[in-house]
């Protein structure tokens, strides 16, 4: 995919503290697939974590799938204890 590399790179430095990391990561998508690609991306990552947001605020449970694969990881960061796992730990008790 064109511009596939810059845009994992992109979405890796999005999720890290590191500025000038992220500050490369956009110029290697501009380089890749210009300023829209810029732009879209960053529109894409924003809205995925709009929409995370919501179904939280909204008590939308996570799906039975997701929670059989990141059990052990959920346990490892203690993600079960975030307030917004009450809605999760309501529909799914036997998965947590």
């Amino acid at each position: 995919m064109p511009g596939g590399q810059e845009l994992l790179e992109f979405s890796d430095a999005l999720l890290g503290p590191d500025k000038d990391r992220m500050d490369q990561a956009r110029l290697g998508v501009e380089d890749a697939l210009g300023h829209q690609g810029v732009v879209a991306a960053a529109a894409i990552a924003a809205t995925f974590t709009k929409n995370d947001r919501l179904a939280n605020g909204a008590g939308i449970p996570s799906e039975l799938r997701m929670l059989r694969n990141s059990k052990e990881i959920r346990h490892e960061l203690g993600l079960n204890n975030f307030r917004t796992a009450a809605n999760t730990i309501r529909h799914y008790p036997d998965e947590m």
